[in-house]
């Protein structure tokens, strides 16, 4: 599953973690009842884990190079089939071949390869020390076996090891480790990147943008309501709020799509299905047969996005094109010591969805405050057939599934792991998605002169005037 972005407090995005969900396992392969062909114990590639699939349970285990720790795990719900703590579905199917399988999820894009192993490693059947040492070495080798920017970001994790394994003792306490792990990880600037204790959270964003929060949500889509919609013919919020609509005011041709989020769009405990379902009918209310024919224009707001599913993205670009195409390709890190090493890129191709689309030309606003999912969905829109320009600031710049990594001590460690790579092999990992016409994005000149320079810019450029 992917977890949503993580900012200075939990509560403020909400942390969807949750890799896999349910009770224990055995330590070896013991074939019961299970689905055939996948029960047993299986290596993902990349992603450092190890599956162990026994009857009606799956058990995830963290591995590094130093440590295994169980994780999460889920229940078996039909053939294949396994229910999370938060209502998402694992699917794995056999093949190709006797030793090889596929995990899939339904909130994510893409599959995980797995390849069947005779037994778990041997640090999984031995009790893992918690002092703050093997936290130390637990936490250093994830990022050192898993995190694919280093020589990007220009740091030497190496040379963090030497510096502050040093510092770490017997007696040193949870406050000084949490401070300490946060000092490794903050020439990061990657909100992939974060340590958490308990209610205590340590993240950050790209220098020179802003975490989305509720709060500068609720400012803009105010600010936006007043100042571009105010008199608009059409308006409806949708999807709990998180997805708004609206044809422009004085022009008929011309409807603008606000997408906060991908993710809330019903009860936060709800499963995945129950928040695609809210999408559907939002996008049926939205793109009817008479508006997807008047349409000459669609402006695509994505300024304010936290993120969330990529799936939910991929279904709303398939809403959006009459003609099937490669929204990106996915791969991770697969190799603890050599980070250009991948798994092989796959492709995860838009669909065009049944019913009524539009396919007209779109303009997409962005900003350095659309995060993750709210990237991969601007990725997944650069190679649509029908024209699409974006205007605004860079995104983010984090794209991957955020792994969540269980420290000896209790604490939690998140990072990416996967690259998006366009049709050249590019990732915008770190820099962002660059817009095709730069305009301030909600900046205090802005906001004091109510002015919105990239909505203007948009709504002149699809009249073709610039």
């Amino acid at each position: 599953m992917r977890t949503t972005t993580v900012t200075a407090t939990v509560t403020a995005l909400t942390l969807a973690l949750a890799l896999a969900a349910a009770a224990t396992a055995p330590a070896t392969a013991a074939p019961t009842t299970g689905e055939p062909g996948t029960d047993g114990l299986w290596r993902m590639d990349g992603y450092g884990t190890v599956l162990s699939l026994d009857g009606d349970a799956l058990q995830e285990f963290q591995t590094t190079s130093v440590s295994c720790l169980k994780g999460d795990s889920a229940r078996r719900t039909g053939p294949g089939t396994y229910a999370t703590a938060d209502g998402s579905t694992l699917t794995v199917r056999p093949g190709p071949g006797a030793n090889r399988a596929t995990l899939g999820y339904d909130t994510s894009v893409g599959h995980r390869s797995l390849r069947r192993i005779r037994k778990l490693p041997a640090d999984c059947t031995r009790p893992t020390p918690k002092d703050a040492r093997a936290a130390f070495d637990v936490f250093w080798h994830s990022f050192a076996e898993n995190y694919p920017f280093f020589a990007a970001k220009g740091v030497d994790w190496q040379a963090m090891r030497d510096r502050y394994r040093p510092e770490v003792h017997a007696d040193t306490t949870r406050k000084e480790l949490f401070n300490l792990f946060s000092d490794m990880v903050r020439p990061l600037y990657d909100a992939h990147v974060a340590v958490r204790d308990g209610d205590q959270v340590f993240a950050q964003v790209r220098p020179g943008t802003e975490p989305p929060s509720p709060e500068l949500d609720a400012r803009v889509k105010k600010f936006i309501t007043e100042r571009d919609l105010g008199n608009a013919p059409y308006r409806q919020d949708f999807a709990n709020g998180r997805i708004t609509y609206a044809d422009l005011p004085g022009r008929a041709d011309q409807g603008y799509l606000r997408i906060s989020g991908f993710a809330g769009y019903t009860a936060e405990d709800a499963p995945y299905r129950a928040h695609l379902a809210e999408l559907d009918k939002a996008l049926d209310a939205i793109l009817t047969t008479e508006r997807t024919r008047r349409l000459k224009g669609l402006i695509i707001d994505l300024r304010i996005n936290g993120g969330g599913s990529d799936a939910l993205g991929i279904h709303i670009a398939e809403r959006l094109t009459d003609k099937s195409y490669v929204a990106y390709a996915k791969r991770a890190r697969n190799h603890p010591t050599d980070p250009d090493r991948h798994t092989r890129p796959e492709p995860i191709r838009v669909v065009p969805a049944a019913g009524p689309r539009y396919t007209g030309p779109i303009a997409v606003l962005t900003s350095g405050t659309t995060v993750s999912a709210g990237e991969t969905f601007t990725q997944a829109l650069i190679d649509r057939p029908g024209g699409t320009v974006r205007i605004g600031q860079p995104t983010q710049g984090v794209f991957s599934d955020v792994m969540e990594r269980s420290l000896p001590n209790g604490m939690t460690a998140f990072l990416p792991n996967e690259e998006f790579l366009n049709r050249s092999g590019r990732t915008y990992d770190d820099t962002g998605i660059p817009p095709h016409l730069t305009e301030p994005v909600f900046t205090k000149e802005e906001f004091a002169e109510k002015r919105d320079s990239a909505f203007d810019r948009a709504v002149r450029v699809l009249r073709n005037d610039g």
